[in-house]
Parts: structure tokens; sequence; C-alpha cells
């Protein structure tokens, strides 16, 4: 990444020469590079290009070394709690981001950040673009609900919650089924143990009965040798 920063800068630059923005004997402008990350890792590659200098080089020639820094933007290291102290558009998307696809979670991000277009100044604009960015959004995440009518979040507030609430009791049911089915295999697991214990059955006799794989009984008996 420091590279390719240092890469944009120099086309940044190029750029400007090139199409003669600059005239004769006005400077370069400066840049302010800014790296936003929203990966589940936290972000720990070099913040400057310096950095990827090595081993470090003498003192007469590190004057002659590029040096990049640019600003760091990791979204997933801001707390809950540290996202509701920054009332902002932009601590609302990272809100949304950071919720991942715990839908529950997903829609708390948003309802907040309903309540943060709301109390913006430019409350019209903002809402476009954030309208646009979550559909977007929702979209990546697999998310089966009717994007087509949402023009806004704070207009279509209702039909958003509406159907994110579906999308909140399809994952609790299925965490339920999760759990109902993860049960009846303990059972299953269970007997085999026991069957196993009396020793009178093949493994085949018990994955018959129980309803199990051999390969599953196989290792069940031996963990039961240790």
């Amino acid at each position: 990444m420091p590279i390719r920063l240092l890469h944009y800068a120099a086309c940044f630059y190029s750029e400007l020469l090139k199409q003669k923005t600059l005239t004769p004997g006005q400077s370069l402008p400066p840049v302010f590079p800014v790296v936003v990350y929203n990966g589940s890792r936290r972000w720990t590659a070099p913040q400057d290009v310096y950095e990827m200098v090595q081993p470090e080089p003498p003192a007469f020639l590190q004057v002659y070394q590029p040096h990049l820094r640019y600003y760091l933007i990791d979204e997933g290291r801001y707390t809950e709690a540290q996202l509701e102290q920054r009332h902002s558009p932009l601590s609302g998307v990272f809100g949304v981001e950071n919720a991942g696809a715990s839908w529950e979670a997903l829609q708390q991000a948003v309802d907040r950040m309903v309540a943060i277009i709301q109390e913006d100044p430019h409350k019209e604009r903002i809402d476009r673009i954030v309208t646009r960015w979550l559909k977007r959004h929702l979209h990546r995440l697999g998310a089966a609900v009717n994007l087509d009518q949402l023009d806004s979040l704070v207009e279509d507030k209702a039909m958003l919650a509406e159907n994110l609430e579906n999308l909140v009791k399809k994952e609790r049911l299925e965490g339920r089924q999760e759990g109902r089915q993860e049960g009846r295999q303990e059972a299953k697991r269970e007997t085999a143990r026991n069957l196993i214990k009396l020793g009178v059955l093949s493994d085949l006799q018990i994955a018959e009965a129980t309803g199990l794989t051999v390969a599953d009984v196989q290792m069940l008996r031996e963990d039961n040798l240790h």
C-alpha cells in the first residue's frame, strides 16, 4: 500500500504538469493520502514507504530515500461506544459495516444512521448518498430484501425496517433450527457412545442404528479409547 500511494501521488503531480494546470513558477500542491480500511483483520502494513527500506540506510543516504506517510482509518478499531460519540454520517457508515452480516446488529446500526441523517443540516444530500451506498452494501451482503423501492433512508425507513426485521426473524429461526439439528446429532452421538461401550455391535451396525456414518462411529470409538 505505501508504494501504491507513492505511485498515486507521483501520477497526480505528473498529470498536473502534463495538463499544464500549474502556471510557470507555481509550486505543487500538498497531498493528504488517506486509506480507509474495513477488512476483518487489523491493518498491519507500514504507514510510510520509508519503513519498507530495509536494512535502514546509513545516515548519509537517509535524506535521499522516498518518504510518504498516509493517514489510516481502520474501521474495525472503532468500538461501538467510540462510534456513538462521533455523531456523524461517517461514523454511521462505520457502524453499519462493523455490524457484519448479523441482521439484528445491522438493523440497530441502520436505525442509528437514520437518526444521524435526520439531524444533519444537509439532510437531503446526505440521505441520497448514504441510501445509494446502503443499497450496494446490502446487495453485497446478499440481503434478500426488495431494494428497488428504497429511495430514501429517512422517507422509507419504515419499509426498510420491516425488511430488516424479516431478516432478523429468519436469522433467529435458522439459528433455532441449527440448534435443534445439532441437538439431534449430539443425541445420536451419545447413543453411539453407549453402544460402543457395550462392545457387542460393529461400527456398521451402530451406524445403521443411530443414523450416523461409519466414519463418525469410528471417530467416536477412537475418542473413547483415549
